[in-house]
Parts: C-alpha cells; structure tokens; sequence
C-alpha cells in the first residue's frame, strides 16, 4: 500500500528485529502466491481479497490493510485506470484487465507489504493485452533496478533515480509522484519515504537496519489523480491503465534481503548481478 501517513521512529531496526520481520514477510508472499494462481477472468476481487485474508490467517498472521482506519478488507485491488487503494469489489474481472494486488500482513506486531499487477489477456484485442503486459513489465523491472540500486547506495534516494531512469529509457509511461514507498516495520508506513523520481535531497544513509517497501506506480498516460467517492480508490484522471509492483526490502551487514519474496528476490536480482543474502 502506497504511503498515506508515516509514523515517525528510528529507521535502523536491530538484527533481532530484521529477522522478526521475515516472518511477516513470507505471509505477505504467500497472500500474492495464492492470489497470483487464481486470478482470471470470472474472478472477482472480493473473492482474491477471501483467499489473501484465510492464507495470511493460516500463518498465524493478520491483514494489516484493515488496520488503517475505515478499511475494511485485506487487498487493495487496482483494475485498469485504478491506480492505487482501490476497495475490492464483486465486479468479475474480465479479459483484457489489468489489476494490480496489494496486500500486507502483520504477524507479531512486524509487518510486510507487497504487491503485483496480473495482465489478463483479451485474445480479441491482443494490442490491448500487449500494451498492458508491456507496462506491468516496464513497472516491475523499474522496481527490480531500484531494490538492485538499495545494495550500493550511499543514499536512500538513489532508489527514486534507478526507478525513473529504468522507466524514462524504456518507455514514455509517467511515475506517479504523489504516491511513493515507505519504511516499514512495527508499522506499515514509516519514515523514510521512497521515491520514485529523483528529488534535490539525498535522504537517509543506507546502512544496516534501514527496511523499506519500493513501490513504483506507473501511468500508461498522464500522472494527475482523482480519488473517488469512497475515499479510497484513486483513479488516473485521464482514464489511462496503470500497474504497480511492490516488495519490502531489508538492508543488513552482510547485504540485501526481499522479505517478501520466497527466495529473497534471487529470480529478479541476481540478473542484474545483485545476489541477495539472508539475514542472518
């Protein structure tokens, strides 16, 4: 979930309390894992939104998405011009969607968040699934160079230049700047902020301890938002698609570790010749 409020604390978090966030983490991977396998066309979101909540549950943790005040459900479930926060609903998804998933948990007062975008496809308008696998890529691989930029950076806002440089290089698609990623930890939304766009200030030292959840957000067309009536669902104004990809990512002494994938982000790091290290 894109930032909203930050608590304000210590951005280091201890060794003991980095390995208490792999556990959130691992619940959070498995919400996406279970929802990635389900999702299709007839689904609805409300329906994802069940089977995050009960595989969060079976691991003795609970959605933190229903603690932020008036949300009442464990996903949000961004489809096409839906760009971040959205309620789920019982619409099923339809051919040529592309939906964004977002979820977290909170297991032992340590939390995780994460998210993916699924592009169905439509085999009667294969330029609109191109167009909306194209962007889902563009959007994850942006992620990927900004946790790949987290293992050498001085600077935490280094991530916000890796970020935009991928996506400006790749593609005339536009990073939302008014929603950004977060610290996280004994809270979803923490201090420091993450960037997606280069900003004037260097932000925080990347040291051992910092634990961040990257979160690019990206327009197929123009940046400008509306939220809609539930105060909730935030809309592209200009009606273009939009994905997000999403992982919380823990900087310790020996390296980087991406608590909210199975295998630490192995599969989108090491080919851009980052190896991820567990923490140990």
């Amino acid at each position: 979930m894109a930032r909203r409020g930050l608590l304000r604390r210590s951005i280091y978090k201890s060794p003991a309390q980095l390995r208490l966030m792999i556990e959130p983490g691992l619940a959070t991977a498995a919400a996406l894992e279970q929802m990635r396998a389900a999702v299709a066309p007839g689904v609805t979101p409300l329906e994802l939104d069940a089977i995050a909540e009960r595989t969060i549950r079976e691991r003795g943790g609970a959605p933190n998405f229903m603690l932020e005040p008036g949300y009442r459900h464990t996903i949000c479930a961004n489809v096409n011009q839906h760009v971040v926060h959205a309620i789920p609903t019982a619409r099923p998804l339809e051919p040529g969607d592309i939906v964004a998933l977002d979820a977290g948990a909170v297991v032992d007062g340590w939390h995780g968040d994460s998210a993916f975008t699924a592009v169905l496809p439509d085999h009667s308008d294969p330029d609109r699934t191109a167009a909306n696998q194209r962007l889902s890529d563009v959007t994850e691989q942006a992620m990927w160079r900004g946790i790949a930029r987290l293992a050498s950076a001085a600077h935490l806002n280094e991530v916000g230049e890796a970020v935009a440089g991928y996506v400006r290089s790749h593609s005339d698609f536009g990073v939302l700047e008014d929603y950004i990623g977060h610290g996280i930890g004994r809270s979803m939304h923490e201090d420091p902020p993450v960037f997606n766009v280069p900003v004037r200030r260097r932000g925080p030292e990347v040291k051992p301890g910092l634990v961040v959840a990257i979160e690019p957000i990206i327009s197929a067309g123009g940046i400008d938002t509306v939220v809609e009536d539930d105060d909730w669902t935030v809309t592209i104004a200009d009606g273009s698609m939009s994905a997000q990809w999403e992982h919380t990512v823990a900087v310790h002494e020996r390296g980087i570790w991406v608590l909210t994938a199975a295998d630490g982000g192995a599969s989108g790091l090491e080919p851009l010749g980052v190896r991820p290290v567990p923490i140990p």
